[in-house]
């Protein structure tokens, strides 16, 4: 087919094309196709007036013929020289560079969740194009294919198109005018408007000279006439001077009209009067309708962006090309993202090292090749943006002020996506998008929660979403969700088998709705729905009708009516004092979901989402493996999150109201069942689940009554990142009781985790702090802990950690200093002779110590001895731990002569005292046995051996047939330790 014939066929029937045809008035006037728009600018101008002079075709002023939101013809009067110098000197002047540098502070200014969740980027810093594919009016009404991850990521037979490309001619040559850019929520449209507007404001947009964007909400909202001029002016009082010559002007326009869905637009003569002047006040729909019809200002480009469901709002003789989003359907638009983000440095990340955040972004890269359901995920710019506010909070957030929580994070993202629109702008419910998503996703997301289930199928989709429909309307609200919010919240599933399956694109996203479904009130019985309907008609309807009654008593004697209808009043009242047991139902989900057994042992939820997002390092499952259980920990803690206020407010928004006195009561509830499980012991994980759940409560007095119930905490093995350390001392800080133990052993901690810790640790009496790679950075830190004057530490364990001779320095300072240790345990922290000597040398100005172990630290005899003989003029230090040290035999005798009655101190350096074995064998080989992970196992059956011949020798130097008998049970124990050592099973 020749490229004329194409042309031809791209035209419907009745087109333009055949004007010459209808205008002539006799056979002997030759035939024109008139399409100026194919030569852009005032060569095609100029072209026009030939072809019209040539044809002897004469067209009334300012008549325009329009096809398919393309120039085809137009037939204006010539300006005037002095009309030329005056447009020129117009669009030279600073005007438009005042407009300029108005768009740009405007639309570079980012959201308050970019500022408040991780570091403010500017577009012109991080941003990433989505894919724009070419589009037609029949690809979109055709019924789309099988949703599955192929068809989101792969899309090749539809032609790639750039944001600057839009207004390319069309594939039959025609310049393109009119382009409506569609995309489902959360593909990135404002986004893409907003870059594009920034863009043209830094010149990099040169086919435009003007732009005047537009948002439909805001035009939406407005009922008074008004005509294009004023409300260009009214909205940009820069360009008061450019309005009044747009009509006559050569200035190239562009409209940008942002969100069309908001509109109710009628294209009909009847519906919407023909208006191509300017200066004419009339409805702001009616502008628009006109300026896309290309009745008003003619040789304007527009560009108009909607959802899905309202590009049929245009009719398609109006639309010179359609374009869809498609996201980032490339995944490595999605790794570019990444990389661009989060290696930008915040004020909070300034302390992770670039180390740490290139390994941040490799292993979130590695974990989108493997196709994860992440990748599904991110194929919606706003997951990307979500990914990276939840990494930035679980790596580089420092403090946690009240805004800063996992729910608000969640409740902020669906306020950026969503924004309180409704769901159809056409249905007169004017249901908000949010109310519809909690009603009908949110039953399926809790559904799905209490079956342990994160996949659905067709018939779990039809269930939730189609049982209950009953009307046009609803039928409606249904397709339009379909359409535009469907694939937001719910992706194809990517495990093999079963790709014909659905799941949330996010996972923690079917925990929030969930809350959200159960937080509003929407897990409803039967009667419990009647029961609020009719009570609610009653209600209304007996206050009318008992008005009517009294009115009517006082003239008839009908006095029984009122007593009726008083009657009838007391159900109301009746109702919403039954209904408020719904509050305690919430309560009890809450309570019992938050404290289930079957997951006491797995991961805190942090980590969780940690690996959800990064990953879980190591081999993959094997496809025939069977998965394990489902984990829903995050749902009671989300439910928690949604009844703060600041939450509450923000969902107000979106028209999901939560009353202030249902939040009250739902509190209230949960308080006596939450605080009376929380006191019993639970595992690390779940404490640390606990904690966070009262974060996110964000109620106070909730939570410092919580916390006063907990005498001791352990989060042993729990690691401790800076944000589950600024949880804990956010939530402890809302006390001030004292703690009588803190476990954080093997947690991970360092000098920046115990600064950050500080005011809780002055409040704990005994701390474990056992396996945490502290050095003597952090011991500068625990020797100014130990000299607070608030400090009531009296149990301090620091074995395994690099203390070394520095640190010893500094703890030797704090012991000189400090008026509450009486236990501290140094064990195998590489103290070395100097170190041990550094003790010693300030251990005389204490006062208060009882108990010191200096086990495991290579000390000779000098420094052994050294600490033994200021030991013994110390007033309370009866015990000092001195096993698995470089002592030769004759130190070992002279520590053996040591008497508590005599000498006031005693010194554990091996199983042995003298001819008996020591009281303390047991807690030796206990120390042993528990510390065997961490200590190098050569020298440690080295030092099995040497007590092993300390006991023999000594059995064999004692007469005595019970001691005999005692040395024969531990040199067993020795030597049952020793054979489970070389047998690797210890």
């Amino acid at each position: 087919m020749s490229r004329a014939m194409q042309c031809q066929s791209c035209l419907p029937w009745g087109s333009w094309a055949r004007l010459p045809r209808s205008l002539a008035g006799s056979r002997g006037t030759r035939g024109v196709s008139v399409r100026a728009a194919a030569v852009p600018g005032p060569a095609g101008r100029c072209f026009l007036r030939k072809i019209l002079c040539t044809s002897s075709i004469s067209l009334p002023r300012g008549w325009v013929r329009f096809q398919g939101g393309s120039q085809q013809n137009s037939a204006q009067p010539g300006s005037s020289r002095h009309g030329q110098s005056q447009l020129r000197n117009v669009a030279s002047s600073g005007a438009i560079k005042k407009h300029q540098k108005s768009l740009s502070a405007w639309f570079s200014h980012q959201p308050n969740e970019e500022r408040q969740f991780g570091p403010s980027f500017s577009l012109d810093a991080v941003h990433v194009d989505p894919v724009i594919r070419e589009s037609s009016l029949e690809e979109i009404l055709k019924p789309s294919p099988d949703l599955t991850i192929q068809n989101q990521l792969q899309q090749p037979s539809r032609r790639v198109i750039s944001l600057h490309n839009l207004f390319d001619m069309d594939a039959c040559g025609r310049q393109v005018k009119n382009v409506v850019l569609y995309g489902t929520v959360g593909t990135g449209k404002s986004t893409l408007i907003k870059k594009m507007v920034v863009d043209w404001c830094h010149g990099r947009l040169p086919r435009f000279e003007l732009v005047i964007p537009f948002s439909c909400e805001d035009l939406s909202h407005s009922h008074a006439h008004v005509s294009l001029r004023r409300l260009i002016t009214k909205k940009y009082q820069h360009l008061r001077d450019v309005v009044p010559v747009l009509e006559a002007s050569t200035l190239r326009v562009l409209f940008i009209l942002n969100g069309l869905e908001r509109l109710n637009l009628d294209f009909r003569l009847a519906g919407t009067e023909l208006c191509c002047d300017p200066n004419e006040p009339v409805p702001p729909s009616a502008i628009v309708v006109n300026l896309l019809r290309k009745y008003l200002l003619p040789e304007a480009s527009i560009i108009v962006t909607t959802r899905p469901s309202a590009v049929r709002r245009i009719p398609a003789k109006y639309v010179g090309r359609y374009a869809e989003i498609c996201g980032f359907s490339d995944t490595n638009l999605q790794k570019l993202y990444f990389q661009m983000r989060l290696s930008q440095p915040g004020e909070e990340s300034q302390d992770c090292s670039s180390a740490e955040q290139e390994n941040l972004v490799e292993m979130l890269s590695r974990n989108l090749e493997r196709h994860n359901q992440i990748t599904a995920a991110c194929f919606l710019p706003s997951y990307c943006w979500l990914v990276c506010t939840t990494l930035h909070f679980l790596y580089f957030t420092r403090t946690v002020p009240p805004s800063q929580t996992l729910t608000g994070i969640y409740t902020s993202f669906l306020r950026l996506n969503f924004s309180g629109e409704v769901l159809d702008s056409t249905d007169p419910t004017h249901v908000s998008m949010m109310k519809y998503v909690a009603k009908t996703v949110g039953k399926l997301a809790y559904e799905g929660v209490m079956s342990r289930k994160t996949c659905f199928s067709e018939e779990d989709l039809q269930q939730c979403f189609e049982v209950e429909m009953k009307t046009e309307s609803e039928l409606n609200l249904l397709e339009v969700f379909r359409s535009d919010v469907f694939r937001f919240f719910l992706s194809p599933c990517v495990q093999p088998g079963k790709e014909h399956t659905f799941v949330f694109t996010i996972p923690a996203m079917q925990e929030y709705l969930a809350a959200l479904y159960v937080v509003l009130g929407e897990k409803k019985t039967l009667a419990q729905r009647v029961g609020q309907e009719l009570s609610e008609v009653i209600g209304k309807v007996s206050e009318d009708v008992a008005v009517v009654v009294n009115i009517i008593s006082k003239v008839l004697p009908l006095r029984f009516l009122p007593v009726l209808f008083n009657l009838l009043k007391i159900f109301p009242r009746y109702f919403s004092r039954v209904s408020g047991k719904d509050k305690d139902a919430i309560a009890h989900t809450m309570a019992e979901e938050l404290f289930k057994e079957e997951d006491y042992y797995n991961d805190d939820v942090l980590d969780q989402i940690n690996s959800s997002i990064l990953g879980v390092e190591g081999p993959m499952r094997h496809p025939d493996e069977a998965p394990d259980d489902e984990v829903f920990e995050l749902f009671p803690i989300f439910m928690g999150g949604i009844l703060s206020r600041r939450n509450r407010a923000i969902l107000e928004q979106l028209g999901c109201s939560i009353k202030n006195l249902a939040a009250f009561e739902i509190a209230k509830a949960m308080k006596k069942t939450v605080i009376r499980k929380g006191r019993k012991g639970l595992p690390p994980s779940e404490l640390m689940d606990y904690l966070f759940f009262l974060h996110e409560f964000q109620n106070e007095r909730f939570t410092a009554e919580a916390i006063r119930s907990l005498r001791a905490v352990n989060l042993s093995s729990v690691k401790m990142t800076p944000l589950k350390c600024s949880v804990l001392a956010s939530v402890m800080s809302t006390t001030c009781h004292e703690v009588e133990e803190l476990n954080l052993t093997s947690c991970n901690l360092d000098s920046s985790s115990l600064r950050t810790l500080f005011p809780v640790l002055l409040r704990c009496k005994a701390l474990h702090l056992q396996l945490n790679s502290l050095g003597s950075d952090a011991c500068k830190d625990i020797r100014d802990l130990l000299l607070h004057d608030k400090c009531v530490v009296s149990s301090l364990r620091l074995a395994n950690n690099p203390v070394g001779e520095q640190g010893a320095r500094y703890l030797a300072e704090a012991l000189a200093g400090n008026r509450s240790l009486t236990q501290l345990s140094l064990l195998h922290t590489a103290l070395g002779d100097p170190g041990a000597e550094a003790i010693a040398q300030r251990l005389a100005e204490n006062q208060h110590l009882q108990e010191l172990n200096l086990g495991y630290n290579s000390l000779t005899d000098t420094a052994a001895l050294r600490v033994v003989e200021v030991a013994k003029r110390h007033e309370t230090l009866d015990k000092v731990h001195l096993y698995f040290n470089d002592i030769s035999e004759d130190g070992k005798r002279a520590l053996d002569s040591l008497r508590m009655d005599r000498d006031g101190v005693r010194a554990l350096v091996f199983l042995t005292a003298g001819t008996d074995v020591s009281d303390y064998w047991s807690h030796i080989l206990n120390v042993v046995q528990r510390n065997l992970p961490f200590w190098d196992r050569e020298r440690v059956r080295q030092h099995l051996a040497l007590l092993l011949q300390d006991l023999e020798s000594s059995r064999s130097q004692t007469a005595n047939p019970w001691r005999k008998a005692k040395f024969l049970r531990v040199e067993s124990e020795v030597k049952k330790m020793l054979g489970k050592l070389q047998d690797g099973t210890l």
